[in-house]
């Protein structure tokens, strides 16, 4: 409660300045009284003001770790030439390998392997890592709702998102909607045979429901529950299973309560121990028969014993992709690429640079870029969590620089306001306004205009694996 009793000490200072002397002790007594109910840990109090600045944090963590993961995105997935010799940590700086559809073409976005930034005045754009995340935050704060419905999420997806038919983006002469795997097969069910989510995930319809999809479109949904993972999932739920199912939902829900345990941290620890604590209680959500519980323990142990991420990566590679231990079996899968687009691989590969990154922004997306596989990933997810907790002056304090504030969702989605472009302080503010729906409607909340703060109640959270 430590950081708790700092912000009620600064709210005093404020309040010292432009209430009497009489207003003060009112509304004092108004705080110790919720600040006692806190400290019984029937509430939680979290500040509004502050919350905007961490979605902000949010939304440029997430796009600078998704532009630079873009530059290794699929350069190394193992087996045998030039895509089987993995990335290590020498190769940061260095030239950048053509990925497996590259055609012999290092990535256009930078010849070495470094990060990628907007600068101050120019636009970041959308890509898969961000696009979808937006419309889902666009359809909560437009519906006027907390929990999506199967309707509104299908009519939604066929809005803003093109089919290969009516897209305007064209990639070397060729249609481009921006979708791949299990997004693409449910996307095509919802348009050619009237399907709602969940049966757009159903293995009987979905054959890719086993795929990455998930993992990079539902993690907001955590910053929508704030220190309530409970709901969360509950908020979480349907948009996951439009298109996964099993493995690939676990490893999209662990990200979620991750996302919402953000808010819940003891900030007097160090960051490593922040992230440590999440992820401790982010694998409950895993069963224990699961291989993403599996593959989190194997990466979690070697980590614990001081061995090397590469060395951990690599044994990832043969352990699970070449001799699909633990019940992980691609043998059917994307063979072209090995699997390379499997929620399983690139969960294991996201829970390397989450350990090995110890917090620091800065080296955890290194790693992520690094690590291979569908590489902007897990950079993106890892981005978009320590960027909100450490916010957007953390950011531009790690890096040293100022940033872009601007967003185009329009580089990959279609007919959203003011012709696609936004900015993270109204994607922010949009954010909070969603929060106040879900403070006072799920969590039977309430919203404390005196201190601009939420007062949520703490249950006890069942974050126990569900069974699909």
């Amino acid at each position: 409660m430590a950081s708790t009793y700092r912000l009620v000490i600064i709210f005093f200072i404020l309040l010292s300045i432009s209430c009497t002397k009489d207003d003060v002790s009112d509304k004092s007594s108004n705080i110790l009284q919720n600040l006692e109910k806190a400290e019984n840990n029937s509430v939680r109090i979290i500040s509004r003001a502050a919350y905007k600045n961490s979605l902000y944090g949010f939304w440029l963590g997430q796009s600078i770790a998704n532009w630079t993961g873009l530059v290794t995105e699929m350069d190394k997935i193992g087996g045998e030439g030039a895509s089987g010799v993995f990335y290590t940590r020498n190769d940061w700086g260095k030239a950048d390998q053509p990925s497996i559809w590259g055609q012999g073409i290092p990535s256009d976005l930078s010849d070495n392997i470094d990060f990628v930034f907007e600068d101050e005045g120019s636009i970041w754009g959308s890509d898969d890592d961000t696009d979808i995340e937006y419309m889902y935050q666009y359809l909560l704060y437009t519906n006027k709702v907390t929990i999506l419905s199967p309707e509104q999420i299908r009519d939604g997806w066929l809005k803003h998102i093109y089919s290969d038919e009516n897209t305007p983006f064209t990639v070397e002469g060729k249609p481009e909607n921006y979708l791949w795997v299990s997004n693409q097969r449910a996307h095509d069910l919802m348009a050619n045979r009237g399907l709602l989510p969940p049966e757009t995930s159903h293995p009987d319809n979905n054959k890719d429901y086993d795929m990455i999809d998930a993992q990079l479109t539902t993690e907001i949904f955590g910053f929508f529950a704030p220190s309530r993972p409970d709901i969360a999932l509950k908020m979480a739920y349907l948009p996951i299973r439009t298109t996964a199912r099993e493995n690939a939902a676990w490893a999209s829900e662990f990200y979620v309560v991750m996302y919402s345990l953000a808010s819940s941290v003891d900030k007097s620890l160090p960051m490593k121990e922040q992230i440590q604590w999440m992820a401790s209680i982010a694998r409950k959500r895993l069963p224990n028969d699961s291989y993403s519980a599996k593959m989190f323990d194997f990466v979690k142990s070697r980590y614990q014993a001081g061995d090397k991420w590469e060395a951990v990566r690599d044994d990832l590679y043969q352990k699970y992709q070449v001799n699909q231990e633990d019940g992980y079996d691609i043998s059917s899968r994307n063979l072209y690429c090995n699997g390379c687009f499997a929620s399983g691989i690139n969960f294991a590969s996201s829970i390397v640079s989450l350990f090995y990154g110890e917090g620091d922004i800065i080296e955890t997306v290194k790693i992520a870029v690094l690590s291979g596989w569908d590489s902007d990933n897990p950079a993106a997810t890892w981005g978009g969590l320590l960027g909100f907790m450490i916010g957007q002056s953390g950011i531009e304090e790690a890096f040293g620089r100022k940033f872009a504030t601007q967003f185009n969702i329009h580089r990959t989605r279609g007919y959203f306001p003011n012709n696609g472009l936004d900015d993270f302080s109204n994607m922010a503010n949009h954010g909070v306004e969603i929060i106040d729906r879900v403070v006072i409607e799920q969590m039977g909340g309430k919203i404390v205009q005196e201190n601009d703060s939420w007062i949520i109640p703490m249950q006890t959270n069942d974050i126990s694996p569900s069974n699909n």
